[in-house]
C-alpha cells in the first residue's frame, strides 16, 4: 500500500484499519491440523481466507 499511495505511510496504514487479518499462527494451526490427520485421510485442498474480506473491494470493518 505504501507504493500504491506514493510513499504516504499514514494513508497506506489506514487501508487495513478495522480489518482482522490472518496471522502466521492461523496458517500454522491449519498446517498442523493437516499433517496430524490419520494416514487414511487425504486432504486434497485447503482454502484459507480472512472472513472480514470478501474480495479486493468488499470488506467488513470492525469499529
Amino acid at each position: 500500500s505504501v507504493t500504491r499511495f506514493d510513499g504516504d505511510t499514514d494513508k497506506a496504514a489506514k487501508v487495513y484499519d478495522g480489518l482482522v487479518p490472518l496471522t502466521a499462527d492461523d496458517v500454522a494451526e491449519v498446517i498442523a491440523f493437516a499433517v496430524t490427520r490419520a494416514p487414511h485421510v487425504n486432504l486434497d485442498q485447503i482454502v484459507m481466507k480472512p472472513r472480514a474480506q470478501a474480495s479486493a473491494t468488499r470488506a467488513h470493518r470492525v469499529g
